[in-house]
């Protein structure tokens, strides 16, 4: 069992595959380069494995896929297939922003993944557009259709941006009731990667859009779930908010993270970090757990932000499409 220096169990492994990204976000990279960091940089699936299977081994019972964008990374259904062969009771899931879903979710599906997250921050395709910066609506739409289609838990995650999509919460909630799908309104998380004009809202912010037509209730955090969920007695319907500005946000943090070119990270927002590259590079089963041990005992109580005064706090310079969010 892997637990912190402040006794929380940590069971869930965030794998960021690969920085790409076919969107260029406002609230993410809108001003990166199309570039892609060298092949030599990145850890091999093999070398991902090696890892995951030392966090498996040690209590790691939950693994989400992030990216960038990570069917933008080539086979991913065969390293999907050797984690899902490994443990195949593992809670294997993937956030993506569906663009390319349509043509890969039945691979997916075969392959042993069981779940997805899925961006969606308007149903406007010019709104989406200018979120984005490219022409991605239709497409990502036809990949929520198919993933659902194929049988894969969906779930979907919106940024809600003052004066860009704030209009459209209600249309976001009402689309996934339709579909009997979850929604996650996601306050924006300020960094120095991100368009700094934009403007993003905060958590109760969007629940008073919510609260203009309906009755909600609070129900709470699921165990060590990022979000917190609210019951619309309307709609007979349940969502989610995460907002990672609230104080309690960290108490049960279960979470670490591990990018493409091998830094495991005790805290999306902090920037400290330690390599596991040369171990599994080498095949140093015990190096790689040491350096695992120690990301533990490092890891943070809280982030850096809290709900007192929000606009004071620390922008963070981790470049979110590195650790997935």
């Amino acid at each position: 069992m892997l637990i912190d220096g402040y006794g929380r169990r940590v069971n869930y492994l965030r794998v960021s595959l690969t920085e790409r990204c076919n969107f260029r976000c406002q609230y993410c990279m809108p001003e990166k380069p199309f570039s892609w960091v060298p092949k030599e940089n990145l850890l091999s699936f093999e070398e991902l494995f090696l890892f995951i299977k030392v966090a498996i081994d040690e209590g790691v019972t939950k693994i989400r896929l992030t990216g960038g964008e990570p069917l933008l990374r080539e086979d991913l259904d065969s390293f999907i297939k050797m984690i899902s062969d490994y443990k195949p009771d593992i809670d294997l899931a993937l956030t993506t922003n569906a663009y390319l879903l349509p043509q890969t979710a039945q691979r997916l599906k075969d392959a042993g993944l069981k779940r997805l997250n899925i961006s969606l921050d308007s149903l406007k395709p010019e709104i989406a557009h200018n979120i984005a910066q490219k022409d991605v609506l239709g497409q990502v739409l036809k990949g929520i259709d198919k993933a659902l289609d194929v049988g894969l838990g969906v779930k979907i995650n919106m940024v809600p941006l003052k004066g860009m999509n704030d209009d459209e919460i209600l249309d976001i909630l009402h689309y996934c009731k339709e579909r009997n799908i979850k929604v996650r309104f996601i306050e924006y998380m300020e960094n120095s990667h991100a368009n700094q004009s934009i403007e993003g809202m905060h958590g109760r912010e969007i629940l008073e859009k919510v609260k203009e037509r309906y009755t909600i209730k609070a129900l709470g955090r699921e165990g060590a779930s990022p979000s917190f969920n609210y019951y619309i007695e309307e709609l007979k319907y349940e969502f989610g908010l995460i907002d990672p500005h609230k104080h309690d946000f960290c108490e049960n943090c279960n979470r670490i993270r591990l990018t493409a070119e091998g830094n495991l990270i005790p805290c999306l927002y902090f920037d400290e970090a330690m390599s596991i590259a040369e171990a599994v590079k080498s095949g140093d089963i015990k190096g790689a757990t040491d350096v695992l041990a120690q990301v533990l005992k490092d890891k943070p109580k809280e982030n850096r932000w809290s709900d007192i005064d929000a606009d004071s706090q620390d922008v963070s310079t981790r470049a979110f499409y590195e650790t997935g969010g």
